[in-house]
């Protein structure tokens, strides 16, 4: 990413009428440069040129803002989910793929990724009850591509366990906490063994 410029020469215009889209990128780029922890309306007023009394013409408060942006990640990280479990290859490999999938999104668009974490929770669907949610996906996808089950196991709970450790290595990876060196794997390959040892785990009937 580009340095930070924090001031008026940093601002993007916006053609009229479309300042909303203007704050969810502004909300967006602050985000993903100096993390959520900090981000008010205030800043997204500065980014785009306005007084925050403009920003409550199209959202409410910061939470608002906070769910439309979570809202659309939702609909990206549900795409691409989507993508990797009609890929190729069997039906360990495409839900493999699902996590992958998941990393890079998070890696990707870190704005998103924390908006997600900040209102709800991939177990909740945010536009609307009938699109099933990430982890609803996580769960069909098991139901569908191991038909012959997991010893007893029940799906949900799997599904549970390889969206934990997708999110602590997408969580670890962020901060810079991953042991990096000659010899040590990267986070997708300590997914992909992860992902095997669940499955395999589960279907030899573990309690």
């Amino acid at each position: 990413m580009r340095p930070w410029r924090d001031g008026p020469g940093d601002r993007r215009g916006y053609h009229h009428g479309n300042l909303k889209e203007a704050l969810i990128e502004a909300a967006r780029r602050f985000i993903a440069e100096r993390g959520i922890a900090g981000f008010t309306l205030v800043d997204a007023a500065r980014l785009v040129g306005v007084t925050p009394a403009a920003l409550y013409r199209h959202f409410r408060g910061r939470e608002a803002l906070l769910e439309e942006l979570a809202g659309r990640g939702f609909a990206d990280l549900a795409e691409r989910l989507a993508r990797a479990l009609t890929s190729r290859g069997t039906a360990l490999e495409r839900f493999t793929r699902m996590g992958e999938a998941y990393l890079a999104f998070a890696e990707e668009e870190p704005a998103y990724y924390a908006a997600i974490f900040e209102t709800r929770g991939l177990h909740v669907s945010i536009d609307s009850p009938a699109r099933p949610s990430p982890f609803d996906m996580l769960v069909e996808a098991l139901r569908t591509t191991f038909p012959e089950g997991f010893g007893g196991v029940t799906p949900r709970f799997i599904a549970l366990e390889v969206w934990a450790l997708a999110h602590g290595l997408a969580t670890l990876s962020a901060a810079g906490h991953l042991p990096k060196g000659p010899g040590l794997p990267d986070k997708y390959e300590l997914l992909r063994a992860g992902v095997l040892a669940l499955v395999h785990g589960a279907g030899t009937g573990r309690p």
